[in-house]
């Protein structure tokens, strides 16, 4: 049986020499082919960086912008600060909205805190579990609605709620240093119909 075996071995052995034999082989053309494709990968690895873009401000991104764009921007930038003030408490600013929607208007539904909080039905979601395990809100069966369930701080939220409240002060008030009362007034405003008259129906 061993030598049968070893006698098996030889011949696919030798069958696979002679199937390496009638392979062609890579002739000097095909690899100097290959030799400028390596060239231009280098050239594209070395190409100088896109030029530059203003800051904040300045250019497309200042007074010269789209609205729509220095909107988002100033979004982004309050956020930021936002996420600062508030990361000694570890609130993030979406909890802090939920908090603060629920401290105006106790009573709202999970759906409800997603609209009013312009936030997704499952951030909401994730962020009402937190809530809730921490004690900050709790929750009561719809009246009317039984399925329905209705969200409140607790004693314990509103307090972190003014906790909260005084370390987004600083925000605000970088927000607002350069406006007059009448100003602010105005800013609202048009923020306000802004909001108002884009609405998705």
């Amino acid at each position: 049986m061993t030598r049968k075996i070893g006698i098996l071995t030889k011949a696919k052995s030798g069958a696979a020499r002679k199937a390496a034999a009638k392979k062609p082989k890579k002739s000097r053309k095909s690899v100097a082919a290959k030799k400028p494709a390596r060239r231009r990968k280098k050239s594209i690895e070395n190409l100088p960086l896109a030029i530059g873009y203003p800051p904040p401000g300045q250019g497309k991104r200042g007074e010269r912008g789209y609205l729509a764009y220095l909107l988002r921007q100033a979004q982004a930038a309050t956020r930021l600060r936002m996420e600062r003030a508030l990361a000694e408490l570890s609130v993030t600013p979406p909890q802090f909205i939920v908090l603060t929607m629920l401290k105006a208007y106790p009573g709202l539904s999970g759906a409800d805190v997603a609209r009013v909080a312009l936030l997704t039905p499952q951030t909401v979601g994730v962020i009402i579990r937190n809530l809730e395990r921490d004690g900050a809100i709790r929750k009561t069966p719809h009246p009317t609605h039984g399925r329905v369930l209705q969200w409140s701080l607790t004693r314990r939220g509103a307090t972190l709620l003014d906790k909260c409240r005084r370390h987004v002060q600083t925000v605000e008030r970088r927000l607002t240093a350069k406006l007059s009362a009448q100003a602010q007034a105005t800013v609202r405003r048009w923020l306000a119909s802004i909001a108002s008259e884009f609405q998705q129906v």
